[in-house]
């Protein structure tokens, strides 16, 4: 990194996810806030290894330990990122947390008090909470010394009407808790301040799909959340690589009283065995299913980007058109087949794809003459926590 070094000028992201940790570096400058450098775990790995983009740069480190060490793999992450970057440079770091219920509308310093609410919401996310707070008990003790800030994915959906976030379930359960939160938040807060740098203007219905191993679309107008597909939990909306998506409860009814089901296997089932894996029969991955020759992996396409479809409909009722629709996150961003098929099947809304600016990933990919533009916006959730860290530190 160029450019004279003060100290406290870096701000960490932990990006905590089902199976990777992302972490990005951003150098405060002033009154600005800059990305320095993106990295990841992945723990589907083995060896597990740290990988990290800085500039032009691509490195990467193994880490030899036992594989649920996670304190010992972070310890190591940290050894290995002290001899790229000056960690006594780190202002603060800022973590990634998936659910924050109606607790948490904001971002938040960690402190004592907040990681033991953070923790009574950990039933509502099981597959991503219970790993961002390992991931934050971690730092803590590592790090004891530095400001520590939680953003949630949850938090960018509080601007919802009550209508939108309820179920048609009685009032007592939705009054303790159980009503639509919405996820993949940072995700749409990264697109909608990107909205503006693309000239779309402020009032414009749009519809973001934030399509990667986990998928969910969100109906924004005027830089906020309207409505989203995902609801209680992570596994509801459009089918996803392992989750099954929105699901008839009587199937789970039957699951576990007909065939006597126990909920361990229910939930395997729903977030692990499900989706386009278990609609192919063997894979996960969109590349290798668009590749395969095989009838099962055409199904699991056709209907992912059925769901899909159908999802932004049912958004553009709840905003009363749509102008923009934006495709992001690594499928969204990267697969032009898999948004082709989404679009063809929204003709009937007056949606006309340039079918070489979509083969080019260009960041419109809509004809002039169509009705609703269609983008390729990438989003960046590290730079929103940096941004959500860096707000908190003048209150630490």
């Amino acid at each position: 990194m160029s450019g004279a070094a003060t100290a406290g000028d870096l701000i960490l992201t932990f990006n905590a996810g089902s199976s990777t940790v992302k972490m990005g570096f951003h150098q405060i400058a002033g009154e600005h806030l800059h990305p320095v450098a993106q990295g990841v775990i992945d723990f589907r790995d083995d060896p597990f290894e740290i990988r990290l983009k800085h500039g032009d740069r691509h490195l990467s480190c193994p880490l030899e330990v036992g594989e649920q060490d996670g304190d010992a793999i972070l310890s190591r992450a940290f050894d290995w990122l002290g001899d790229q970057f000056d960690l006594t440079r780190l202002a603060a770091i800022g973590h990634r947390v998936v659910h924050g219920g109606d607790q948490f509308t904001g971002p938040v310093l960690i402190g004592d008090d907040s990681l033991t609410r953070m923790r009574s919401l950990a039933a509502l996310a099981p597959l991503h909470q219970p790993q961002s707070l390992r991931l934050i008990e971690a730092t803590r003790a590592l790090r004891p010394d530095l400001v520590q800030t939680a953003s949630f994915d949850t938090a960018f959906h509080a601007s919802q009407q009550p209508l939108a976030r309820r179920f048609a379930i009685p009032r007592a359960l939705h009054d303790q808790g159980i009503m639509r939160y919405g996820f993949h938040g940072l995700s749409y807060q990264s697109i909608s301040r990107s909205l503006t740098r693309h000239a779309v203007p402020q009032q414009a219905r749009v519809v973001a799909a934030h399509l990667g191993s986990g998928c969910s679309l969100c109906a924004m107008q005027g830089g906020v959340s309207q409505d989203s597909s995902m609801g209680f939990s992570t596994i509801d909306g459009v089918p996803m690589a392992t989750r099954s998506g929105a699901l008839d409860p009587g199937v789970i009814l039957h699951l576990t009283g007909q065939m006597g089901w126990s909920m361990a296997q229910v939930e395997a089932m729903l977030y692990h065995q499900s989706g386009l894996l278990g609609v192919s029969g063997f894979e996960a991955d969109t590349r290798e299913l668009l590749e395969s020759p095989l009838p099962e992996a055409a199904e699991a396409i056709e209907l992912f980007c059925f769901r899909i479809a159908g999802e932004v409909a049912r958004l553009v009722t709840t905003l009363g058109g749509l102008d923009v629709l934006v495709f992001t996150a690594g499928i969204g961003e990267n697969q032009p087949r898999i948004r082709s098929l989404v679009s063809d099947r929204l003709a009937w809304l007056g949606l006309r794809l340039d079918e070489g600016a979509n083969a080019a990933n260009a960041t419109r990919i809509s004809r002039a003459t169509s009705r609703v533009a269609a983008m390729v916006i990438p989003t960046d959730e590290e730079s929103v926590i940096a941004q959500e860290a860096w707000g908190l530190l003048a209150l630490a």
